[in-house]
């Protein structure tokens, strides 16, 4: 066991070098939203590990004797070697070695190195789908946390009864988007607030949006902002000014008895009307649930009779004012995190509305594209892929690729002759594949040059001379026939005027001292 300094010292290091890695995954360009999920999910990982190790440093610097004894260890005793305890200490070392040959020494570098590696570059496009953990914490729906997938909600809000008009999901998503404007539902009746089934509803919107906002914004620390907002809540509810539950809290359910139905302590269950309460009496849940009530009493009554409907002023229906007080508090709660999700809102409405415009045919191509990971940043793909793609285009007889990347069909590579070469001694000796090429390359820039540094010019007359000797031959011969003109530079150039005529230059310098151009 290591001593508890060397054990500081390490936690000291393995602190440091996580805020080193927590600022360089923090500090990256993320090109997509899905890689910026991804790393801000491994900076909340590398923060908790921070925490755990932080408290363990604490509690070591707490640890008061243990640091004594370590320290009296390791002071200077003269009646001993000064040597001893190291010799001591390195024996241990050595037999843990000895035991555990395959040890790894550097197992927190790689757990560092699996926070700050990209698994895109060397894994493939399943390999990495299936080792993504973040895309499992997403439906298909929300699309890597950039949609909301409330049709559950929808369609509990839809089953609920007095509601009125059963409203569409794209109505649905307007009436929560109202959240920020006043409280959630305000517009319904005070008996659809009340019941079991609207605390249900509420209560499974809200651990929903709470689970989004914790899946989506890894760093924040949403049970924080929570805790706040429910003391909020518990201070206003104390003072009655949460808005549309005040009347509900001062209903005249709590004064007026005869209205608010009867109270049975046995079930610990309010019923509306007298008929309702005297059919269950003879249920076996009741039965059952009144012989515990006058087992545990201290003063049951005589033959064992079951007691009398008490009404419910006497009683109180501590249940119904529980059941209020929680959809108080989920209402509360859930347009706290509606307002802070208005923005996601918006963009779940436009993309549901698109996706209702496309045929089925194109929501299966959508769901296809979506399955497959993002795409890597153009700077990440290096030669050697791009070799890789070339090289799966079997091409056997090294034909050229055409406009499409393919190979050409070798028919049409013997209709051209691209098989014959043709060399030109003028372009420094440069192969030129099939006649077609070989034609055209006596126009290009490449044999004009070459002409140009013999001295000649590239005219008409030296077509189809590809060596040297040869050129200068004939441009001897036509010197001698007397055909100077076409050495002079004048004839070299074309010029155009204004209205397209074409000259050489001393024509179009004949012309332009005259005035007529």
């Amino acid at each position: 066991m290591d001593s508890i300094i060397e054990v500081q010292r390490q936690t000291h290091e393995e602190l440091d070098r996580f805020h080193s890695a927590l600022y360089t995954l923090l500090s990256r360009p993320q090109p997509t939203h899905e890689r910026t999920i991804q790393a801000e999910h491994k900076a909340a990982d590398i923060l908790d590990r921070i925490s755990a190790r932080v408290t363990a440093l604490n509690n070591l610097y707490d640890d008061h004797v243990s640091r004594k004894v370590e320290l009296d260890a390791l002071s200077f005793n003269s009646q001993q070697n000064d040597l001893s305890e190291f010799y001591s200490r390195l024996v241990k070392i050595q037999e843990h070695y000895s035991k555990y040959p395959d040890s790894v020494p550097g197992g927190f570098g790689l757990e560092l190195a699996a926070f700050l590696d990209d698994p895109e570059q060397e894994l493939g496009d399943e390999d990495y789908e299936e080792d993504d953990p973040i895309s499992l914490l997403f439906s298909g729906e929300e699309v890597y946390g950039k949609y909301l997938d409330l049709y559950a909600s929808h369609r509990v809000y839809c089953n609920l009864k007095n509601i009125g008009k059963r409203p569409g999901y794209l109505q649905y998503l307007d009436i929560l988007m109202t959240a920020n404007k006043a409280p959630l539902h305000a517009d319904l009746s005070r008996e659809v607030r009340t019941t079991k089934e609207f605390e249900a509803y509420l209560k499974g919107l809200y651990e929903y949006l709470l689970s989004f906002v914790k899946r989506t914004q890894p760093l924040v620390d949403v049970d924080a902002q929570e805790r706040v907002a429910a003391e909020e809540f518990e201070k206003k509810w104390e003072t009655k000014e949460i808005a549309g539950w005040e009347e509900i809290s001062t209903s005249k359910h709590q004064t007026n008895g005869a209205e608010a139905g009867i109270w049975c302590s046995a079930c610990q269950k309010h019923y509306s009307k007298q008929t309702v309460y005297d059919a269950h009496l003879t249920s076996k849940k009741h039965v059952k649930a009144a012989t515990r009530q006058t087992s545990s009493d201290t003063s049951p009554n005589q033959n064992g009779v079951t007691p009398p409907p008490v009404p419910a002023q006497t009683s109180g229906p501590s249940a119904h004012k529980a059941r209020i007080h929680s959809c108080a508090r989920y209402t509360h709660l859930a347009t706290n995190l509606l307002t802070s999700l208005i923005p996601t809102l918006n963009e779940t409405k436009s993309n549901v509305e698109r996706r209702f415009s496309l045929t089925a045919r194109e929501r299966e191509q959508e769901l296809l594209e979506q399955s497959k990971p993002p795409p890597l940043p153009t700077n990440v793909t290096n030669g050697a892929e791009e070799e890789e793609e070339e090289e799966r285009i079997y091409n056997p007889l090294k034909l050229p690729l055409g406009w499409d990347g393919k190979p050409i069909p070798y028919w049409l590579y013997k209709l051209h002759g691209l098989g014959v070469e043709y060399k030109c001694e003028i372009c420094s000796d440069h192969v030129y594949m099939g006649r077609k090429n070989f034609d055209r390359h006596f126009q290009e820039s490449r044999h004009a040059f070459g002409m140009r540094a013999l001295g000649l010019p590239n005219t008409k007359h030296f077509h189809e001379i590809t060596r040297i000797e040869d050129a200068l031959a004939l441009a001897e011969k036509l010197k001698q026939e007397g055909r100077h003109e076409i050495f002079e530079q004048e004839t070299m150039e074309e010029l155009e005027d204004d209205e397209g005529n074409v000259y050489n230059r001393k024509t179009y310098e004949d012309l332009k001292k005259q005035g007529l151009i």
